[in-house]
């Protein structure tokens, strides 16, 4: 059945349930009526002092703004560049804040010690250049056992790491630490050398990249070169420089080992690994191979010391023939040589590992038996390396490392055959006088040539009736001096040593000639003659410490004689304010030792005192050039030397003998125009008497010369203390009486002396002055008789002289009369002031007068 169309739109129109609306095409669809809103609106807050800049405020901070603390917590990043890029801003921190490393330097230490274990190589090595360059070097003088403890605990944990890279790495730092903290060794040397047994034993020498070892080798090295334990904390560099020196081992090995907890045993069994390792690199050193040459040095090294060890300490008579075993096949290849053309460098090198070899057999060699096979060799090598015929590289070069062959050479010599001995002298003193005098190598030589001359064991001596022998010995000594002034003071060691050497040659009484000889050379050493402007040129002597000063000084002793020429410049040296009293002191006590000895002429030693007594200058309390200029009045030590001097002319001699040999040169001394100064001339004086009696011994002319001093050196001390006369002041009294005593000691033992002075005191009042010159000054009356009349108070003042004055009223009165004839005849010329010191001066002199 069939619906017609108008029943359908009637059905439609019952009811629609979905309005279905139409879009136009391109429209956005409208979003749907239950839909949630999710859009926020907001303002920004800003609250004060809430910035990163604000809270890193007076902090340090790397170039890229981080702290220390932040930069120590990306230490431990996951991130290997964070981790290196964290380690180089903590060394930006710690170069531009140090303080910032002395106040966080332990919390630093615990933090970047984890990182010697990391898997990165750049993080590692970036670490090792900041702990090298900049933490260890400002911790140095911190606490070192905090400091070791604290780097040990990580330095063992890496050196067991799977990664054989790190365990590498491991010994590098510790090398580190050794360096800066050398007793870190001592204390953990058990476990460090079980380590590197370790290292070396399990196949690393058979490595493709065997350059990989070089640093554990150089490491190991290091450390076996502080056995034995030195307790020092400083060396002398200039003394030896190199701690394979045969000497300076077998002085160490008698120090106190308790520091150390390395066995014997220990080392005996790294020995056999490092030959093993030695044997592995042999073919390629053959051919220098640049990787290998390192490592063999190291090794040889290594070697070298463990070999003393046993040779000079804990060894027996069987380690030694174990250890030649393990070396005889070193021993025949020696010497190295290249096996193509090499290069200079090339040369040095090989030249290097056989001066180490060359120590190794000679430590090894059994003197007592049969001569090894392998003598000849070595002893060819010395010659040709002392004799610069091997190893091309300079001569600075040469000295370094041909050093650790010196100590060798009196064994050598008192041991080889007399066809040896010549070759090996002449290389030994060409070498000794080609070195620099300043260089390690001549401090060496020094001690190989007092070892020859003065051996040990008297049993076994060089043979100095052989004329060859002495030959060369005598040259060895006549480089003292020259050596001496050459080293200046540029070498205090060396200059000690060759002090030394000279000293003993002296007390063995060996060489008396030569030694007699060598004071020639000597006087540069002291002081060289004075320059035209009348100045000294001092030598090396007065630069020098102390202790070297005394030991020089004690070397004089021991002369046969002591040449004119050596004495003047020693006494140059005595004039000079610089050199300390004590050794002025030493001099005088050793010229006199020496003279007492018979090794100085008199006239020579009474020359020398009478120099240093009239050409010492003498800075005094009162007015002096040399005290405005800030230097100490010396006139107390000039006093004491006078003392010392006066006592040792009794030991001379007779004392009338040595005064008519002194007495001209003394006399002419005190003459002398222009005037000594006042201390001088009375250090003269008190000579004079100390040997002079009573009545005087002196000469009629000597008498006479005195007469014409006497007065104007009176004058001269009265002025000193002119408003202190007769007040009692005690000090002043004193001073006088040290001037004046030697004049009143002349009085008293000479009446004629005393009267020429009183008459000359007369003549000075009205006459011209004692240069001959009239001075027209209006002043010049009145401060002669002030003058004249103050001597005449102080010789009243003495006792003795006193008495001896009233016997003389005729020429007091003759002065007293003058003063009254220059008042009546000048008297309208002179001020009031003057009139008045005039009259108070002729009323104090006629006042004792009449007294």
């Amino acid at each position: 059945m069939v619906q017609h169309k108008a029943q359908l739109k009637k059905q439609q129109k019952r009811g629609v349930d979905f309005k279905k609306i139409r879009r136009k095409v391109g429209r956005k669809l409208p979003p749907p009526k239950n839909t949630t809103n999710t859009e926020v609106k907001s303002k920004a807050i800003i609250l004060p002092e809430q910035s990163l800049a604000s809270e890193k405020a007076g902090l340090a901070v790397s170039k890229k703004g981080l702290t220390l603390k932040e930069l120590l917590q990306q230490t431990s990043h996951h991130n290997a560049k964070v981790r290196r890029d964290a380690l180089i801003g903590i060394r930006d921190i710690f170069s531009n804040h140090p303080a910032e490393l002395k106040m966080h330097r332990l919390t630093v230490i615990e933090k970047l010690r984890e990182r010697m274990s990391d898997d990165d190589k750049i993080v590692r090595e970036t670490l090792y250049q900041l702990l090298k360059a900049i933490v260890f070097p400002a911790c140095k003088e911190d606490n070192q056992g905090t400091f070791i403890s604290l780097m040990m605990a990580y330095v063992f944990n890496a050196m067991t790491h799977l990664s054989i890279d790190v365990r590498l790495m491991a010994f590098k730092f510790f090398d580190l630490v050794v360096q800066h903290y050398p007793l870190s060794f001592s204390m953990y040397a058990d476990k460090i050398i079980q380590h590197y047994k370790e290292i070396l034993q399990k196949n690393q020498f058979n490595m493709h990249d065997k350059g990989k070892l070089k640093s554990v080798l150089a490491g190991l090295a290091h450390c076996l070169s502080l056995l034995p334990c030195n307790n020092s904390s400083s060396t002398d560099n200039n003394a030896i420089a190199d701690r394979r020196i045969l000497h300076a081992f077998e002085s160490q090995v008698h120090e106190d080992r308790s520091g150390f907890s390395v066995t014997a045993m220990e080392l005996k069994g790294l020995l056999p690994i490092l030959v093993s390792g030695l044997q592995d690199f042999m073919p390629s050193v053959l051919t220098m191979e640049a990787q290998t040459y390192d490592c063999v040095l190291s090794i040889l090294k290594s070697i070298d010391v463990v070999v003393k060890f046993f040779v000079y300490g804990k060894g027996t008579r069987t380690d030694q023939d174990v250890l030649q075993t393990l070396l005889k096949k070193l021993f025949g290849v020696f010497p190295l040589h290249p096996t193509h053309q090499s290069s200079e460098k090339g040369d040095n090198r090989y030249f290097i590992l056989n001066v180490i070899i060359s120590e190794i057999f000679f430590c090894l060699v059994d003197w007592s038996a049969p001569p090894s096979a392998f003598l000849d060799k070595f002893l060819v090598f010395v010659v040709d390396a002392l004799s610069e015929r091997v190893g091309h590289s300079g001569k600075s070069s040469f000295q370094k490392h041909s050093l650790s062959l010196i100590p060798f050479i009196p064994k050598l010599i008192m041991q080889v055959d007399n066809t040896w001995k010549p070759h090996i002298l002449q290389a030994f003193t060409e070498a000794f006088k080609k070195c620099d005098p300043e260089s390690p190598m001549k401090l060496v030589c020094l001690s190989a040539i007092e070892e020859m001359l003065f051996p040990k064991n008297c049993s076994v001596s060089l043979n100095t009736s052989d004329s060859e022998i002495a030959d060369f010995q005598i040259s060895w000594i006549r480089e003292i001096p020259l050596l001496l002034t050459l080293l200046g003071d540029k070498n205090t060691s060396a200059s000690k040593a060759v002090l030394l050497l000279q000293l003993h040659l002296g007390q063995r009484g060996t060489f008396s000639e030569e030694l007699d000889n060598m004071q020639y050379s000597l006087r540069e050493f002291y002081s060289t003659r004075p320059l035209q402007d009348g100045n000294i040129s001092y030598g090396p002597f007065m630069k020098l410490d102390r202790e070297i000063q005394e030991l020089s000084i004690c070397c004089l002793y021991y002369f046969s004689f002591l040449d004119p020429s050596l004495l003047q410049s020693l006494a140059a040296c005595c004039l000079c304010h610089d050199l300390e009293p004590s050794l002025l002191f030493c001099i005088l006590e050793v010229t006199n030792s020496a003279f007492r000895a018979g090794h100085i002429q008199i006239a020579d030693y009474l020359s020398f005192l009478i120099t240093l007594l009239s050409r010492y200058q003498v800075s005094s309390e009162s007015n002096s050039p040399a005290v405005d200029k800030g230097r100490k009045s010396n006139v107390g030590l000039f006093r004491s030397v006078t003392s010392v001097i006066c006592s040792c002319l009794p030991q001379i001699g007779d004392d009338h003998l040595v005064l008519k040999m002194l007495e001209g040169a003394v006399i002419d001394q005190i003459a002398n125009k222009p005037p000594l100064a006042l201390e001088n001339t009375c250090a003269l004086l008190r000579m004079i008497v100390t040997l002079d009696s009573n009545p005087t011994k002196l000469s009629a002319p000597s008498v006479s010369k005195l007469a014409n001093v006497l007065p104007r050196y009176l004058i001269h001390v009265s002025s000193l203390g002119e408003k202190d006369i007769g007040s009692g002041n005690a000090i002043c009294t004193s001073r006088n009486r040290y001037y004046t005593l030697p004049c009143f000691l002349l009085f008293h033992r000479s009446e004629k002396i005393l009267y020429d002075v009183l008459n000359g005191m007369s003549s000075f009042i009205s006459g011209p002055s004692f240069d001959g010159q009239n001075d027209h000054d209006m002043n010049n009356h009145s401060i002669r008789i002030v003058a004249a009349v103050n001597v005449i108070l102080l010789m009243h003042e003495d006792v003795r002289v006193r008495e001896i004055l009233l016997r003389y009223k005729k020429e007091i009165g003759s002065v007293l009369q003058n003063i009254v004839r220059i008042m009546s005849d000048e008297g309208y010329k002179l001020k009031i002031e003057e009139k008045h010191k005039i009259q108070c001066a002729y009323d104090r002199l006629k006042t004792i007068t009449t007294r």
